[in-house]
């Protein structure tokens, strides 16, 4: 079998950007990188087609390029987008927060309100308190596990609903039932970040979401090594608007990027499923331990919400531990010296298990009485359980709270 003819002449008197890409009747199995920031068109005739839509082609990287076209299809399908339905497609950002930039530049006005759920990413909920208000933006938040939280803060002027189906840190489930209603009764543009959850656990446009985040750089790309955002839009014209702020505003995802995650998401399923197994049996093994003051997890009988997640996520419940332990600011540098082997890093979704103290990092932003009306103290702990053996977690982490003892 041989290779594809090398067809190029060799050059006259230059080869800089003279060279024809080899064709083949074969396709490559990996999917190719794309680096090139732009694309030459044959014609101002076609150049003026692609832009006005009536063909398919790319012009500028900002305005979009092959990998991040191909990883926003796969996500499309993890979320149930098919591409002959009604939705549109997603769009790739930069990270996670450009994802959530570039929805409310694209879909509010000055004066508009946003009512986010009080139990945010950490920096969403400094976005929503203080840069949004900064631009003239209204913001409010309230209870997302009870319903008649939201409608007693809808005003007037409230555009807009952002909730998590399950909060970051603490895991609490959302009122997600209720608060679509609502959206739905006041034509409220509802906003769902499913970052925390993943499709594999619950997707948002089954459940009357309008618009969906995510960012990529957690448990979809899985490797801690991209840096990405994903939002999709279940009305067109949303989609438009968003996607114009997005390029407008400079969010453009790295094609490295898209490429590497699109390769990690290969394995989610996989990864998901080891990882969503070994934390049910690390939550259930931290219950009881001495110096174990709660553990949070979903799946547990004894989680606030367990019968609600039990009935959204039908059986799901995910990768996430949350658990406090006794004492201070003290006790929590010992545990996390102690617990050495798992990284202490502020992300989650890696395919290995990562340690996070909300007090110190996604909420250190906000006030000590702030943090506690959240139900973060300052033991308070987030674990994206990964897919090492469960028993080796699970002894690594009985070992960190006895080293607090024996201190």
């Amino acid at each position: 079998m041989s290779s594809p003819k090398h067809t190029n002449k060799p050059p006259f008197d230059t080869i800089v950007r003279r060279s024809n890409i080899p064709q083949s009747a074969s396709r490559p199995v990996a999917t190719p990188l794309f680096p090139s920031v732009v694309y030459a068109s044959p014609s101002a005739d076609t150049l003026d087609a692609q832009y006005e839509g009536k063909v398919d082609g790319y012009t500028y990287a900002r305005e979009g390029h092959p990998n991040a076209d191909i990883l926003a299809s796969k996500i499309d399908s993890l979320e149930g987008i098919a591409s002959d339905g009604d939705a549109p497609g997603g769009i790739v950002t930069s990270s996670g927060m450009g994802a959530i930039s570039a929805m409310f530049l694209g879909l509010l006005k000055q004066g508009d309100q946003v009512l986010a759920g009080d139990q945010l990413y950490g920096r969403s909920l400094r976005m929503l308190s203080q840069d949004l208000p900064r631009l003239g933006f209204k913001t409010g938040f309230f209870d997302a596990c009870d319903a008649a939280s939201l409608e007693a803060a809808i005003q007037p002027h409230t555009r807009m609903v952002m909730i998590e189906a399950v909060s970051n840190p603490t895991l609490r489930v959302a009122d997600v039932a209720g608060i679509a209603a609502l959206a739905a009764r006041h034509n409220l543009i509802l906003v769902v970040d499913n970052t925390f959850t993943t499709p594999a656990v619950f997707r948002p446009f089954d459940h009357g979401a309008d618009i969906i985040i995510h960012s990529v750089t957690k448990f979809l790309a899985g490797h801690s090594d991209v840096t990405l955002g994903y939002v999709a839009a279940r009305d067109p014209e949303h989609r438009t608007a968003i996607y114009d702020a997005a390029v407008t505003w400079g969010m453009t995802p790295s094609p490295f990027d898209c490429w590497l995650a699109e390769r990690g998401m290969h394995s989610f399923e996989v990864r998901f499923a080891a990882a969503q197994a070994n934390a049910a049996a690390i939550a259930d093994g931290l219950v009881g331990l001495p110096g174990m003051r709660q553990v949070l997890y979903p799946g547990r009988a004894d989680h606030p919400d367990h019968a609600l997640a039990a009935s959204l996520f039908d059986g799901a419940f995910g990768n996430m531990v949350s658990f406090e332990i006794e004492g201070g600011r003290a006790e929590v540098n010992r545990f996390i010296e102690a617990a050495g082997q798992i990284p202490f890093a502020p992300t989650l979704g890696d395919v290995a298990t990562t340690l996070s103290h909300p007090a110190s990092s996604s909420h250190r932003a906000l006030s000590a009485d702030a943090r506690a009306a959240l139900g973060i103290s300052e033991g308070f702990f987030r674990l994206s359980v990964g897919i090492e053996p469960a028993a080796l977690l699970l002894g690594e982490l009985q070992a960190a709270l006895a080293a607090i003892k024996g201190a």
